[in-house]
């Protein structure tokens, strides 16, 4: 079965349920969210009645509640070694698991952080630190997105995935967030999914990979940028990000998107309708008025 969403929102006053229903309004079954904002601090108390509620509906709508994702939020940097940032980094991460289990998340996403100039192997070593100080007494999975090498990102590799994965403790609750876009910006050929399935299998191991964040790239292959494209609008291409979607050896796996708005409005409906078809709907942007 296709399991497919988008980013949704997530705010005070209908906490969870409101994302569930902004996902059902996509005609998604499955989502992910930000607990709060990803570039602040403010988080409202998780109230218990809300979550509840959006597990009922989850059931009734046929959700498996086990695909959602939470993305931690962006101001987490683990690879920046400076004393002050590492722990602010290490302490909002615990916050932030302990949020989802709050909320019976089971996932997060975490972008695995920049070095800032200490060189990839110190921001390695912080980050599987970090890690394992978070993970020790966590139930939530964090899965490690691969990045698209800007800057001083760490990630930008399988096996730079695989050095962090190596570190951990409980390499029970560490996992892999594919990200297309950021595959393609990196350098990988996206467009043959299978050959590169195998080769994160022979590096990192496919049993880690629990979620695809499918997303068109503006840039060429290897330009290192991180811009996202609407579906099927960039240089991946509509049939590239279709084999990804519709592989069986991924069938498990939920894919979410993250494509920009269009009219400072979300496509999600109309990308998902356009899935699901399978066909490739060149006047998508101009219909999102």
């Amino acid at each position: 079965m296709l399991i497919i969403g988008s980013h949704v929102g997530f705010n005070k006053n209908d906490q969870l349920l409101g994302s569930l229903k902004e996902a059902l309004g996509y005609g998604a079954n499955t989502f992910m969210f930000y607990t709060g904002a990803p570039q602040n601090t403010n988080r409202g108390p998780i109230i218990d009645g809300l979550t509840l509620s959006a597990m009922e509906l989850m059931k009734e709508e046929g959700i498996d509640y086990s695909k959602v994702i939470v993305h931690a939020p962006y101001i987490i940097n683990l690879a920046n070694g400076d004393v002050d940032k590492f722990s602010f980094s290490v302490r909002f991460l615990k916050e932030e698991v302990i949020r989802c289990e709050m909320l019976g998340i089971k996932y997060m996403v975490l972008h695995p952080g920049s070095h800032v100039g200490l060189g990839v192997d110190t921001g390695i070593d912080n980050i599987i630190r970090g890690l394992n100080e978070v993970l020790e007494n966590s139930t939530v999975t964090i899965l490690l997105e691969t990045m698209a090498g800007k800057g001083t990102e760490i990630g930008r590799d399988f096996t730079e995935i695989n050095r962090i994965i190596s570190g951990i403790n409980k390499k029970e609750l560490i996992g892999v967030c594919m990200d297309t876009c950021h595959m393609h910006d990196s350098g990988y050929d996206v467009s043959d999914f299978d050959k590169l399935l195998d080769e994160f299998d022979n590096i990192v191991g496919l049993s880690y990979l629990k979620c695809i964040h499918v997303n068109d790239s503006k840039n060429v292959r290897s330009a290192h940028k991180d811009r996202h494209e609407n579906f099927g609008f960039g240089e991946i291409g509509f049939e590239s990000l279709i084999n990804i979607i519709y592989n069986p050896r991924i069938e498990s796996i939920p894919k979410i998107l993250e494509t920009p708005y269009i009219n400072e409005k979300p496509p999600y409906k109309e990308e998902i309708e356009m899935i699901r078809r399978k066909e490739f709907d060149s006047e998508l942007k101009e219909k999102i008025k």
